[in-house]
């Protein structure tokens, strides 16, 4: 008896893979989008750096000037006040309780003077100046912001109030010597000034500038006797 054994041969063929290569291209378009973001905001900020260089080339920036014109004293005193004494309990010489002390009362016009020599407007922000003497702060005074136009000259007042400060020992006897004696006091006037160039409704980043000025005054004729000053740190 012959018996036939039959083979059945099955053959697997590999399925395509179609998620694998879908998520491969997907990665792939997703990086050529990257790159030409990238390359089109690099040719956009290229295209901005460009103009903004045409355009300073063009209008060609000039250092403005904030300079201290005139200093008006409109009013000026000074008050000695002696120490006072306390009388002690046990009858013995009484003994001061205070220094002599002076105190300086003082209202100074501050004329400053501004000039646009550029071809485009100027916008000031707030400025403060600090008045002192010999390192004492005495007061302050402060600018309004403003905005000023091409090519065109502007005056800016400020005033200084310094309500009965008092000054202790040295300084006091310092103050009294330049009063009465030499009728020649020193004061420092500083402050900030910060600017920015507006073009076609833009400003520039703000630049910060600094005043620096000595001035003398004469307390007999309530005037300016001398001064000078310095302009700093402005740059456009």
């Amino acid at each position: 008896m012959t018996t036939n054994s039959s083979h059945n041969h099955r053959y697997y063929y590999p399925t395509p893979s179609y998620r694998s290569s879908s998520s491969s291209s997907s990665s792939a378009s997703f990086r050529g989008c990257c790159c030409c973001l990238f390359l089109l905001f690099s040719f956009l900020a290229l295209l901005v750096l460009a103009v903004v260089l045409v355009i300073i080339l063009a209008i060609k920036p000039k250092k403005p000037q904030f300079e201290l014109q005139q200093v008006t004293v409109q009013s000026m005193g000074i008050t000695t006040n002696p120490p006072s004494f306390a009388a002690p309990n046990d009858g013995s010489i009484p003994t001061a309780t205070a220094a002599t002390t002076v105190s300086l009362s003082l209202t100074i016009l501050l004329l400053f003077n501004a000039v646009n020599p550029n071809k485009v407007g100027i916008k000031y922000g707030e400025s403060r100046f600090t008045v002192m003497y010999k390192g004492i702060p005495l007061g302050k005074a402060s600018v309004p912001g403003f905005y000023q136009e091409a090519h065109s000259k502007r005056q800016v007042q400020a005033t200084i109030v310094v309500d009965r400060v008092n000054l202790l020992q040295a300084d006091a006897a310092d103050l009294i010597r330049d009063a009465s004696v030499n009728d020649r006091v020193e004061l420092r006037i500083f402050g900030d000034v910060g600017a920015k160039i507006r073009i076609m409704n833009f400003d520039s980043p703000s630049v910060q500038a600094s005043v620096n000025c000595a001035i003398v005054i004469s307390p007999r004729k309530q005037s300016l006797t001398d001064k000078r000053c310095g302009f700093d740190g402005l740059s456009v």
